[in-house]
């Protein structure tokens, strides 16, 4: 026998019979790779909540009154997954400028940062017309005031981008720390956006499973525009803090207003016919159009609905804009606890 050949296969043996869990066996039993890195039961992830797979009706649950005809029910499976408890907010986002500006700035160059990956705040200015919007535009994104506050002029391109680094920089931590790597943070599905809105309660119109929008002491439920434009009755004018309003039942917050949220999927009107029944997603790189949910400070309740569908194209940054990440859940079944 070549020696080569030998001599592994002695040390193969050694370990086999050395008591390293396999037991006593013969030799040439199928025991699995060695050096694997090791992986605990995956844990939650900083900033974000569990969301126990399950199936739901995706779709409407109320009147359509624009007869779109969009978004029609469809039962829809959806496997485990974490959602940030929150919108990515303007500190966190500036974690993610701060690192860029010191090591990509070479590679990336300037001018891609700041047009492609900043913030533009010139958003609270061009949005609407006759607005003043100069006072937010020089202070909500750089203000320490606003540091809790969930950005906004990120267009689709800059949330997948702060997705990426994201996971970059948390395996290369996890990788220091001889463990193995986490799977990728990215924007969720329309589908898990859905679903997480809900909370578990199926064919609820809002995440808090009611059809009012005010609690039984008369408080508002969410950050929106009540009435024909009684922006500051919820208690905020435009944006406000995350976790300013409940938590829906899953303990995410402002699923519904502040800032309406980017989504992974591009738009396509009859994606629900067309889609599968598990885990559906529409990856489509030549539809500009991509879909954002939830609503915002700036929408009547309609758009706060967790059945309303709403896009926007994928290199426009807005006011109202914003977006939160997600991950897949590995290592157990849809029906196990996610702790």
């Amino acid at each position: 026998m070549n020696k080569f050949l030998v001599l592994p296969l002695v040390a193969f043996s050694t370990l086999i019979l050395g008591g390293c869990g396999f037991g006593t066996g013969p030799q040439g039993d199928l025991v699995g790779a060695e050096d694997r890195p090791e992986f605990n039961p995956q844990e939650v992830p900083y900033g974000m909540v569990p969301c126990p797979g399950g199936t739901f009706h995706m779709g409407q649950t109320d009147q359509d009154i624009s007869a779109s005809m969009v978004n029609m029910n469809k039962q829809v499976t959806i496997a485990g997954f974490y959602m940030d408890e929150t919108e990515i907010t303007n500190n966190e986002y500036r974690q993610f400028m701060n690192a860029i500006r010191q090591d990509s700035i070479d590679v990336l160059g300037e001018e891609y940062v700041m047009t492609e990956l900043y913030p533009d705040t010139t958003v609270w200015v061009r949005d609407f017309t006759y607005h003043m919007g100069d006072p937010l535009m020089e202070y909500y994104y750089t203000h320490p005031a606003f540091d809790d506050y969930p950005v906004v002029g990120v267009d689709w391109f800059a949330a997948k981008y702060f997705c990426n680094w994201r996971t970059k920089n948390k395996n290369a931590a996890n990788a220091e720390a001889g463990l193995a790597p986490t799977p990728n943070f990215r924007l969720p599905s329309e589908a898990e956006w859905e679903y997480a809105a809900r909370g578990g309660r199926d064919l609820a119109t809002y995440p808090w499973g009611g059809p009012y929008l005010r609690n039984s002491k008369g408080c508002m439920l969410a950050n929106f525009k009540p009435g024909r434009g009684d922006y500051a009755s919820d208690g905020y004018a435009y944006t406000s803090p995350v976790g300013a309003f409940f938590p829906n039942d899953f303990g995410l917050y402002d699923m519904s207003g502040n800032v309406s949220e980017w989504c992974d999927d591009a738009y396509m009107e009859a994606s629900v016919p067309v889609v599968w029944d598990m885990n559906p997603t529409n990856p489509d790189d030549n539809e500009p159009r991509k879909v954002v949910r939830g609503g915002s400070w700036k929408d009547i309740a309609y758009f706060l609905e967790t059945g309303t569908r709403n896009f926007e194209y994928q290199d426009s940054a807005r006011s109202y804009i914003g977006f939160r990440t997600a991950m897949i859940q590995i290592g157990m079944g849809t029906n196990e606890s996610l702790n």
